[in-house]
């Protein structure tokens, strides 16, 4: 794991930017995927934040990917936090596993620390993301919006970027609506891509 860089992304990555995501959650979550049109519609979101949208390269080719949101947190006291969300984060599939996603990771997580950002809400797998700072939003006292509750909440994570910036403040977290995309949109744009078989996979969680 050597001679990579991370930098800024820019509007001629963007293709590739979308296709290195489209190839990294192809059937991981479920048939096919919606997460390269999601990164194409966040960026015109008006909580997109260009700053924070970061591409990792090796050797000319792009092998990696981070970017943020700008979101709130609706305290029970009445207050509106301001928070961060991330991702999707996408590596090429063969360098998964390799510390590629830590790495471009901690630097963004860094950057977003150094812009005044305070936390830091996403959802992800605590078993990779707690080697970076990450724990388990409930330990924080938020509550993922729409989740009945008693229902598993494994999977929603937090970091606070400012130590305490959480401290006292309970509340419901609110996804930015850009993330949630039509699949007839999905489809539409994927036919600008090449062919992929969608597969229906053991430990996919949507249909």
């Amino acid at each position: 794991m050597s001679n990579y860089i991370i930098r800024l992304e820019e509007k001629k990555d963007y293709r590739e930017v979308e296709n290195l995501v489209r190839e990294s959650f192809w059937n991981v979550y479920r048939p096919g995927c919606s997460e390269h049109y999601v990164i194409h519609v966040l960026r015109d979101d008006p909580a997109f934040i260009p700053e924070l949208d970061f591409v990792m390269e090796q050797d000319g080719k792009l092998i990696g990917q981070n970017m943020f949101m700008k979101t709130v947190i609706e305290a029970d006291d009445g207050r509106t936090i301001d928070v961060l969300t991330m991702g999707p984060i996408g590596i090429t599939p063969e360098l998964k596993r390799k510390g590629y996603g830590k790495a471009i990771l901690d630097y963004s997580l860094e950057k977003a620390t150094e812009m005044g950002f305070g936390a830091v809400l996403f959802e992800g797998n605590i078993g990779f993301y707690s080697h970076c700072g990450f724990d388990y939003a409930s330990k924080f006292g938020i509550r993922y919006h729409d989740l009945p509750e008693g229902e598993d909440a494994s999977f929603f994570l937090c970091r606070e970027l400012i130590q305490g910036y959480l401290d006292g403040i309970t509340g419901v977290y609110q996804t930015p609506k850009g993330y949630y995309v039509e699949d007839s949109d999905v489809e539409e744009f994927d036919k600008a891509f090449p062919p992929k078989e969608k597969l229906k996979l053991p430990g996919q969680i949507f249909d």
